[in-house]
């Protein structure tokens, strides 16, 4: 094991915590940091703190957002009256990119699993039913992961909405089952939504 100074030590564990970084990613990163100039590492310091500030939860959909609604929400091109429900805000992400779905979102923020101690009550599906009430929604699209614990927030969620008259219908074709909307390709994403149906 290499031999490092207490502060690159200490820099290697907090690196390590965030998703998809092994030690020697996090390795690569601290001699990246060490190659950089003050400036650089100043800007990467100054941006972490920013984001971890300002952004936070769009009042209307829970998306990210830096104001009190996000860009999403504030285009008056998107069709409001088509809810795409998703689980994380990275799943917006990653459908925008597919490039052909001009409804808006509602973040859940998670997803129902027992054996992690998430029930429906640590969901934001309260907004959406709110959403639905309030406004002139005529369908539904439910995107969720398509592995058990999208299923199964898929499957309550269609129980609590059914009665409210709206349109519902699931992603169809290309998303493998087990795994994330966050992973697919832009293709694979497009097709998914074409082929949703009915539930």
């Amino acid at each position: 094991m290499a031999n490092y100074t207490a502060s690159i030590e200490k820099l290697l564990e907090c690196l390590i915590k965030f998703p998809g970084i092994g030690r020697r990613s996090a390795e690569r990163i601290v001699a990246h940091v060490l190659g950089a100039s003050k400036d650089e590492i100043r800007v990467l310091s100054e941006s972490l703190n920013k984001v971890k500030e300002s952004v936070r939860s769009c009042r209307i959909c829970n998306n990210l957002s830096e104001e009190d609604t996000c860009k999403i929400c504030q285009d008056i091109r998107r069709q409001k009256e088509i809810v795409c429900v998703v689980e994380k805000p990275s799943d917006v992400t990653a459908i925008e990119k597919a490039g052909n779905f001009h409804g808006v979102y509602h973040v859940l923020l998670g997803s129902i699993s027992p054996l992690e101690g998430r029930g429906p009550s640590d969901l934001k599906i309260d907004g959406l039913i709110q959403r639905i009430k309030e406004s002139s929604i005529k369908e539904i699209i439910i995107a969720t992961d398509a592995d058990t614990e999208g299923e199964t927030t898929s499957i309550y969620i269609t129980k609590l909405l059914k009665p409210l008259g709206v349109h519902l219908s699931r992603i169809g074709l290309g998303i493998p089952v087990g795994s994330n909307l966050e992973y697919a390709d832009a293709t694979t994403l497009s097709k998914s939504l074409e082929s949703r149906r009915t539930i």
